[in-house]
């Protein structure tokens, strides 16, 4: 207890020396998905460059068609720009708060060719695209928020059932390294506005028996009156290239390719590497 009144003790004296300087307090708050605008701040700075790659990847690998479908479409970013090119669209989320935000970004237009829904990753099933998407997409390691085999193969099921014989999903997220005995660390930095956004994410070490490893995401948001730190802690689900093979033949999928996440389609890396997107589709 003494410790803890200490900190906040400090906490409060750094607070009055800030206000007494006429800077805000930090106001401190949790969970990045309830705020869709600084976390598209960092995450929204290649659209058009991802949706070049999945329009070329799906024609090089795929139907070359554009029903498209987003697993953890988020705040929209890449729903809005494959409807601004004439692509038919089915996303979903299970934050509202991201769906509301996803929803308001869309055009008239666009909104005639997006379809939005609220659902978890591995129970999402839609009857009238049975059979029916050219591709999905899933590109930012939202798949390892899937805490199971069991919730990770429901997904994938469910995904490959709503792909057409020749579809794809494209699906990226990091391989993990069983060895690796330092943490690991990703900054950015971005502008909204007049605010500055840094975003630290820190990866600890993985556990090979809980196939787990613990997140946590610090955003900061600076700028004229304002102050925020928004922290958000998670587990994410671990796979080296043995496992995930094993999980994909078991979804009935196959690796066609791996790509860097420079996305660049002529330049496939080899299969197996940390840090790609694999791209997959059903087996014949």
């Amino acid at each position: 207890m003494a410790d803890d009144r200490a900190c906040f003790s400090a906490r409060g004296a750094e607070d009055a020396r800030r206000r007494e300087r006429g800077i805000p307090s930090m106001e401190r708050l949790s969970d990045w998905y309830d705020h869709p605008e600084y976390y598209e701040a960092i995450f929204g700075t290649d659209t058009e460059r991802e949706m070049d790659f999945l329009l070329e990847v799906g024609r090089r690998y795929g139907t070359g068609g554009k029903r498209l479908l987003e697993p953890a479409c988020g705040a929209g970013r890449l729903v809005a720009e494959a409807a601004r090119r004439k692509c038919e669209v089915v996303g979903y989320d299970i934050s509202e708060k991201m769906l509301a935000h996803a929803r308001q970004r869309l055009t008239p237009a666009q909104r005639r060719r997006v379809h939005l829904y609220p659902s978890r990753m591995e129970t999402f099933y839609r009857p009238e695209l049975e059979g029916q998407v050219d591709m999905a997409f899933n590109l930012v390691s939202t798949f390892r928020y899937l805490d199971s085999e069991a919730a990770a193969l429901a997904h994938l099921e469910g995904t490959r059932r709503l792909l057409k014989p020749e579809g794809v999903y494209v699906l990226g997220f990091h391989l993990t390294d069983y060895g690796r005995r330092k943490p690991e660390h990703e900054r950015w930095v971005e502008r909204l506005g007049k605010d500055t956004v840094v975003c630290n994410t820190h990866e600890g070490l993985p556990e090979l028996r809980a196939r787990r490893s613990a997140m946590r995401n610090r955003l900061r948001i600076t700028g004229p009156g304002k102050d925020l730190l928004i922290e958000t802690h998670w587990y994410f689900r671990t796979y080296d290239l043995a496992q995930v093979r094993r999980l994909f033949r078991r979804a009935g999928l196959r690796v066609l390719e791996v790509f860097d996440f420079d996305y660049q389609v002529d330049v496939p890396r080899k299969r197996g590497r940390s840090g790609s997107t694999a791209s997959s589709s059903c087996n014949p």
